[in-house]
């Protein structure tokens, strides 16, 4: 079996998960912390796992005692921080309820009214460095543009955003941030986020004076207005959201909202430079203002080389059957996304990029009652990042040696470090 979750896999683990889906499409695997737990790397098991209901999201269903506690398990620091009761960690019907209210601030219309902004943050950080010639489109594109996005969208004061900036590269050890661990950072947005609640809170308390009127609008909070004063007006009008909670939707909106994206824009970007005849069909929709072709090629790349390599993760509440495979209660299951998606059984030509393809029931944002609730944005930021990037770089190339990147070899996300690259210096839009 080729090994599995070292540096040399983090650079190309497609052949590693042929071998397992081949060979043991569910097969049980330490992990570099120590836990064991199930892969799954088969597309029909994987869109199994993910809808099963057996299989819970809260991590006190693990077998093993405290592992949570250690980090080994879920996103560091959540715990030490309070920061449980979100959307990735609990089950029905207390997920049903928050998802239901949280829901209403991704609606078709919400997402398409936030999409001028998206493009002006993309001009305004390729304009940036569009006169030098060079980038490193990860540090100076991919990663603060869905940061500056996702912080907008939930009401955090610009003067405030690079701190988020600032957290979040601490978070996925982006270069030149200050170090001090994810758990630091993850506390120190917790403490922010429940500033900002409080503050929020006494503001639409002066700005309504709780009329009747204020009163009514509860239902349709998330519909106008920023995420966390939608969120304080829900909970003030009968969705009975805690404070507890109402910070940790905050924070994973944030933590699932920019990483995802990160690595979409990477990735993406990353297989476009090295399949030039794939990029010129992209090039082309892009001239000729062809949606339809642009959505589907974000598609693809999502499939292709996603941003989210395993799923969350899940937990056997009581013994089950996976792909033929008996997990007992309380062992941990990891649904493999990069494998599942690039499944012969399901995919013709499953490792070959092709922005044309049409049947792409792809799970690169998962399925089931956990399918990713920040997708419609998450696409957005995709399309436009990448449409854009292409109209005004138009002879982007890459500038280094690809055996010579390196990538984030986490166990759910997968993305470059950096991404540097050349092309003509441009003075403007």
């Amino acid at each position: 079996m080729p090994p599995l979750f070292d540096w040399r896999f983090a650079a190309d683990p497609y052949p590693a998960y042929a071998w397992l889906r081949e060979h043991a499409p569910v097969r049980k695997t330490q992990l570099p912390s120590g836990v064991e737990a199930w892969l799954v790397t088969r597309y029909a098991d994987a869109r199994q796992a993910l809808a099963d209901p057996r299989l819970s999201k809260n991590p006190h269903h693990h077998g093993e005692q405290g592992a949570h506690g250690k980090g080994k398990v879920g996103i560091p620091g959540e715990r030490s921080a309070n920061l449980m009761t979100h959307l990735l960690n609990i089950d029905p019907p207390d997920h049903t309820r928050l998802r239901r209210l949280v829901s209403k601030a991704f609606t078709p219309r919400r997402v398409a009214a936030f999409a001028p902004r998206v493009r002006e943050l993309a001009d305004g950080l390729i304009d940036s460095f569009a006169a030098r010639g060079e980038a490193d489109l990860i540090h100076e594109y991919a990663f603060p543009l869905p940061i500056y996005a996702i912080c907008d969208m939930l009401g955090v004061p610009r003067e405030d955003q690079e701190d988020f900036r600032t957290w979040a590269g601490m978070m996925i050890h982006q270069p030149g941030s200050p170090r001090g661990g994810v758990g630091r950072a993850v506390k120190r947005m917790r403490g922010y986020l429940a500033e900002l609640i409080h503050r929020k809170r006494a503001e639409l308390a002066r700005a309504d004076g709780r009329t009747e009127a204020a009163r009514a609008e509860g239902g349709d909070a998330l519909l106008s207005g920023d995420l966390i004063s939608g969120l304080i007006r829900a909970s003030d009008h009968g969705e009975h959201l805690t404070e507890n909670e109402a910070a940790a939707m905050a924070f994973i909106l944030l933590f699932a909202g920019f990483e995802t994206t990160v690595n979409l824009i990477g990735n993406g970007m990353y297989a476009l430079l090295r399949h030039p005849e794939q990029r010129a069909v992209l090039q082309q929709a892009v001239a000729e203002d062809d949606e339809g072709l642009l959505a589907g090629a974000v598609e693809e790349l999502l499939r292709y080389d996603g941003p989210v390599e395993l799923a969350t993760w899940r937990f056997a509440t009581r013994e089950l059957t996976v792909g033929g495979q008996r997990v007992r209660e309380g062992e941990p299951v990891l649904v493999v996304l990069a494998a599942a998606d690039r499944d012969p059984a399901k995919f013709t030509d499953p490792d070959a990029l092709d922005l044309t393809r049409r049947e792409n029931q792809h799970l690169g944002y998962g399925h089931g009652i956990h399918y990713c609730l920040g997708a419609p944005l998450a696409r957005l930021e995709g399309q436009t990042a990448l449409a854009t990037l292409l109209h005004r770089l138009p002879d982007l190339r890459l500038s280094a040696d690809p055996e010579e990147l390196r990538w984030r070899g986490g166990l759910i996300m997968r993305g470059l470090r950096r991404l540097p690259v050349e092309f003509s210096p441009a003075d403007g839009r």
